[in-house]
């Protein structure tokens, strides 16, 4: 028979196995859903105090998005490399190489990421948040290995997995999202091992987020097609080509900077990265200004405004928005491109919408909006499912998964894989910490 004392070292040497093995990670998921709402609102909080400003003065953009640039980019260089960009980039780079987690993933990245994207924001960058979340997420759940008594590399590989998918289904309330983002993009593969991770992450951090923001969707309602006929094809097809062309460009712009921009700009680029990234904030505040205000910011109330009041945008507002997220990310400050290829992506349908009325102007502006965020992204699935899940457009099933994957093979044609290609790079230039 056993003693009281004995039962109580099993109960407790019970719990500790517990807490080993689920409990650790079980925080982690529901700290990555906290900090992805709080981070949210801390953009939203940011972005709405910049339309104050310029509310009260047109021409302010002209003073402070280039000194705020400036000030990003120094912050960034001086205390927090590895933040720049969307942060997806250097996900996948340190899940193909465990070794460049120290550099790429910590609490001093996460928390670079969020002060120097909403300076950004602040300041009216051409910026999501959404990639930004995918990397906090990540360093919050790697920082989480520390609570584990034996860590190894498969288990700091799980955790930034799972951390990135929990990030990216947070920020768009789309749980089905985060999973097929994580297969498709980070590791391009499906391990059965993996599946219960990803998923018991993905289901904390959502009940998390949920509880804190409602049940919502993400650019709301939409007025569907209704049944697809042949007619359509045309359309389907136009919308696949010219965003998918659109975002081949774009991506093609970014990873072949030296070929087509001036040799002095290169070069001051390189060696004066301050002054670099004033410039790009003078040509953002330019074209914020041509552009009534509209390219400033994310694009997530134009594009919601063309989604939900079939509010039209102007005929230039997809070449300015494209414009002022190509100086954005030029400058190297930490932020996402999800969010404004949305955007962009709805201004060529309103574009499209201009040219035919076979589908309503809502529809249309959805079918370019995943035609051209699978065009950058080069995921079809994973961004057929973000809009899907954010638009709740169930009768586009079709036409929407047709944009998709018409559109991902027509940017294949003209550049690599964004996101690989700079995890490649990021490979190559990130020192790594000598063997243990």
């Amino acid at each position: 028979m056993f003693s009281p004392l004995h039962i109580a070292d099993q109960s407790a040497r019970r719990a500790r196995r517990l807490w080993a093995n689920y409990g650790i990670f079980w925080l982690g998921a529901v700290l990555v859903g906290l900090v992805s709402v709080g981070y949210a609102k801390l953009i939203d909080v940011g972005f709405e105090l910049f339309r104050n400003m310029v509310s009260h003065a047109f021409w302010l953009p002209i003073v402070i998005t280039p000194l705020g640039a400036a000030l990003a980019i120094w912050l960034t260089r001086r205390f927090f490399r590895g933040a720049e960009g969307s942060g997806i980039p250097q996900v996948i780079a340190t899940l193909e190489d465990g070794r460049l987690s120290s550099a790429l993933l910590s609490l001093r990245i996460m928390f670079g990421k969020i002060v120097v994207s909403f300076l950004g924001i602040l300041c009216g960058f051409t910026i999501g948040r959404e990639g930004p979340t995918v990397q906090i997420g990540a360093s919050l759940m790697y920082a989480m290995r520390r609570g584990y008594r034996r860590s190894s590399k498969h288990i700091e590989r799980q955790l930034t997995l799972a951390g990135a998918a929990a990030g990216l289904a947070a920020a768009f309330n789309t749980p089905l999202a985060g999973v097929v983002f994580a297969i498709e993009e980070l590791t391009r593969s499906f391990v059965a091992r993996n599946s219960g991770t990803l998923i018991t992450a993905i289901i904390f951090s959502g009940v998390v987020a949920l509880g804190l923001q409602g049940n919502y969707l993400y650019f709301g309602r939409i007025q569907a097609i209704g049944q697809f006929h042949l007619a359509l094809v045309p359309v389907v097809i136009g919308a696949s080509v010219i965003c998918g062309v659109a975002g081949g460009v774009f991506c093609w712009l970014l990873l072949n900077i030296p070929r087509w921009m001036p040799a002095r700009l290169v070069e001051i680029r390189q060696a004066q990265p301050v002054w670099f990234a004033f410039l790009c904030g003078v040509a953002i505040a330019l074209i914020g200004l041509v552009s009534g205000g509209t390219t400033f910011g994310s694009g997530y109330a134009e594009a919601r405004g063309l989604l939900e009041t079939h509010q039209a945008l102007s005929p230039f507002y997809a070449v300015l928005k494209f414009g002022a997220l190509i100086a954005s990310y030029l400058s190297g400050i930490p932020g996402g491109i999800f969010a404004p290829s949305l955007a962009i992506g709805a201004g060529l349908g309103n574009v499209m919408a201009l040219v035919t009325s076979a589908i309503p102007l809502p529809s249309l502006a959805a079918l370019c909006m995943v035609g051209y965020l699978a065009a950058v992204t080069q995921s079809p699935i994973t961004s057929f499912v973000i809009v899907m899940e954010m638009i709740d457009g169930h009768e586009m099933v079709l036409p929407l998964m047709a944009v998709a994957l018409l559109s991902s093979q027509v940017s294949k044609m003209l550049t690599p894989s964004f996101y690989h290609t700079l995890a490649h790079r990021f490979r190559a230039s990130v020192p790594r910490p000598a063997a243990q």
